[in-house]
């Protein structure tokens, strides 16, 4: 395993031949990381030590025997097959990155098996077996070799798993030891390996591909190989090792990859931290040295940036890293980073597996855990490793396990926790972070039924404020940290800006008693805090919530001289409601208003504009208004609403169409309405009726 200790170590070793006078019998290059950006240590060696550095398995053995048969590709393999070949990948290196991550796979299943019990290490030839990597370049014979230790693969399961592409070579495993026993079945560790599809990827470099394989449960060695047209030919073979070897015949304008300088470089960009050790014609050319189990100390933000990119399968680097080790309540060590680019739209479906590696005692579990984090948490990627954990988990273990959901629970209060100490010691960082990831906590809100955790969660939102500047943002805990009167109501009000929020109606009446108001600009943010409900013991309540809930707002006894009478109301309200019919659920006088004639309530704005917004399209008109039950509050102070009472006796049919106007005015106000340009027809036909009578 590299690492620095083993750096000092071959750094001493150089001393010692630089003291006894051995100069320059080798010289071998000690790498760790990423070529792009690297700590090259030069060092001397003597031979014997050189030949003790250096270590591989590929060997030319292998002696095809007997007939072999052909068989022919599925008939949707051959039609893929082009397509793998020469469109799936934009870059032809990935072709190395897929055979290693298979080969790794090899790996992980085989030391699943030899740790799953007693009989599995008899019955597998698993003797003195280093569980490895070799990869071998030759540019005289155009090749590229590479050779693992792992499972390997018989006869059937090479056609299995070679003939049909995109058949998943692990789940076919896994199958196999449900059908072989329905205990074994039960611990069967599930392990995401795709080798089907990442197989082919060598066609995109070889113009014929080898591959000899010995399953580790079998004594035959066989040889499978195809020239990726529409056959492939299998074989029996003798001097096959255990595990699988492929053999790539280059391509001649493909030659690149048969150079050791090339490929060194590829498996630092995709594969330098597979959890096994890799060699490159016998030097080792990655650091398998798990970082999460490292002290945070020890780590570099080189090493950081270089195992984000890995496990994240990504060129951008780590925003922030949150490592975290804890022996209370569960055996924890877990290494996240949240990504510093804004997530693409890809990353915005709830459809996209979240990125966090499950892994007890450094083996793996599962390289896409679903279960570990909440979907809301998708874009945090990393590695979590807890001893805790029983090897045979199975699927349905890590969908019901109740220690799959403690360690779920106690790591998403810890990301929470780190979140939280970003915006307090750090919020410009944070604030950045919030503009490009606020929309993954909002989630977290909607979609949680614990209202503990909906109001941990809701500690980092941020809005702005009717009592700070524009651009200026608070979070709720600011809110409720300034209120000194005994109110019990956290208020927002929903718009599409501030300028629209600042002159909204239904924000006139908190304006003027200063009551702090939260402005939300996205059309999400209100269905946020409906779902929220409360924040420590404070309603979290929308102003036109609040101006529907007022039964202050419906004392008219002291309305003032500029007011229509209360019995002129009642006639107003009356005759407003019977030319509304099927639109108004209900027509009252209020005191809340100054500046505008009339608004709309709704039970919950915040549900009836997104209603609005996705589903009102395929009702019909009267369908929609019986749903939303509108409530129409008119301000009996108002010029229009008092001109309007005069119009009922002298002009009914001006004062009907200005009634509808008003009515459909206030809709739009409300966003209820989802193409405001349905006004126009009545707007003209009222101007029409109006300019007549000049």
């Amino acid at each position: 395993m590299a690492s620095f200790g083993r750096f000092s170590r071959l750094y001493r070793l150089s001393q010692v031949a630089i003291n006894n006078g051995k100069f320059l019998a080798h010289r071998n290059t000690f790498t760790y990381g990423n070529k792009a950006s690297l700590l090259n240590v030069r060092f001397l060696s003597t031979d014997a030590e050189a030949k003790e550095d250096y270590h591989t398995i590929i060997k030319d053995t292998e002696k095809p025997k007997g007939e072999s048969t052909k068989h022919e590709f599925q008939a949707e393999t051959r039609m893929l097959l082009d397509i793998v070949a020469r469109s799936l990948y934009s870059e032809k290196e990935v072709f190395v990155r897929e055979l290693i991550s298979n080969a790794s796979d090899a790996l992980e299943k085989f030391r699943y098996l030899l740790l799953s019990s007693e009989e599995a290490k008899q019955t597998l030839q698993a003797q003195d077996r280093q569980l490895e990597i070799h990869i071998s370049t030759d540019k005289q014979n155009r090749t590229l070799t590479i050779q693992d230790t792992g499972i390997g693969m018989s006869k059937d399961e090479l056609i299995s798993n070679l003939g049909v592409i995109a058949r998943s070579g692990s789940k076919a495993f896994l199958e196999k030891l449900k059908d072989k026993n329905a205990a074994g079945g039960e611990n069967a560790n599930n392990i995401i390996g795709q080798f089907g599809v990442g197989f082919y990827s060598a066609f995109m470099v070889a113009d014929k591909v080898e591959v000899y394989s010995k399953s580790s449960t079998g004594d035959q060695g066989y040889k499978w190989s195809s020239d990726g047209t529409g056959v492939y030919e299998v074989q029996e073979a003798e001097g096959v090792q255990n595990g699988t070897k492929i053999v790539m015949h280059l391509k001649m304008d493909c030659r690149e990859f048969c150079d050791e300088d090339t490929v060194s470089n590829i498996i630092n960009k995709y594969s330098n931290f597979v959890g096994s050790p890799i060699y490159l014609n016998g030097k080792k050319a990655n650091a398998v040295q798990p970082l999460w189990l490292m002290d945070p100390k020890n780590i570099t933000p080189q090493q950081h940036s270089e195992f984000y990119r890995y496990i994240s399968n990504s060129y951008d680097l780590p925003r922030f890293t949150l490592h975290y080790n804890t022996d209370a309540p569960l055996s924890i060590h877990a290494l996240l980073y949240f990504p510093d680019g804004k997530p693409g739209l890809f990353e915005m479906s709830r459809e996209t597996e979240t990125g966090v590696a499950l892994y007890t005692r450094k083996v793996l579990i599962k390289s896409r855990t679903d279960n570990i984090l909440p979907k809301w948490l998708r874009f945090v990627k990393g590695v979590v490793d807890s001893e805790d954990i029983p090897l045979n988990l199975s699927r349905e273990l890590l969908q019901n396990s109740a220690l799959i959901k403690k360690l779920g629970s106690v790591l998403t209060n810890r990301i929470l926790k780190f979140l939280l100490d970003k915006a307090t010691k750090n919020p410009e960082e944070y604030d950045k972070f919030y503009t490009d990831y606020g929309l993954f906590l909002k989630e977290g809100i909607i979609v949680n039924h614990d209202q503990n955790e909906k109001e941990e969660i809701a500690k980092l939102l941020r809005f702005e404020s009717s009592h700070k500047d524009a651009g200026a943002k608070v979070s709720l805990q600011d809110y409720v940290s300034k209120i000194t009167d005994g109110q019990k109501t956290i208020f927002y009000l929903a718009a599409p800006s501030r300028t629209l929020a600042e002159a909204s109606p239904y924000y006139e009446s908190l304006k003027a008693k200063k009551q702090e108001v939260l402005f939300c600009y996205e059309p999400y943010d209100e269905l946020v805090l409906m779902q929220l409900q409360q924040f420590k013991g404070f309603r979290v309540v929308s102003v036109e919530k609040d101006m529907r809930e007022d039964k202050a707002a419906a004392d008219l006894t002291n309305l003032g001289d500029d007011s229509l009478k209360r019995s002129e109301i009642d006639e107003l309200v009356k005759w407003m409601k019977d030319q509304l019919p099927g639109k108004a659920a209900q027509v009252n006088a209020t005191t809340r208003l100054e500046n505008h004639p009339c608004v709309i309530t709704v039970e919950e704005m915040a549900a009836a504009r997104h209603f609005i917004r996705t589903q009102s399209h395929s009702l019909s008109e009267d369908r929609r208004f019986a749903l939303l039950q509108p409530q129409l509050e008119i301000n009996p102070k108002h010029p229009i609403i008092k001109k309007l009472h005069k119009l009922i006796t002298s002009d009914p049919p001006l004062a009907e169409l200005l009634t509808k106007q008003l009515f459909a005015n206030s809709m739009v106000g409300a966003g209820l309405v989802d193409d405001p340009r349905i006004l126009l027809t009545s707007m003209n036909d009222l101007l029409s009726k109006a300019l007549d009578k000049h």
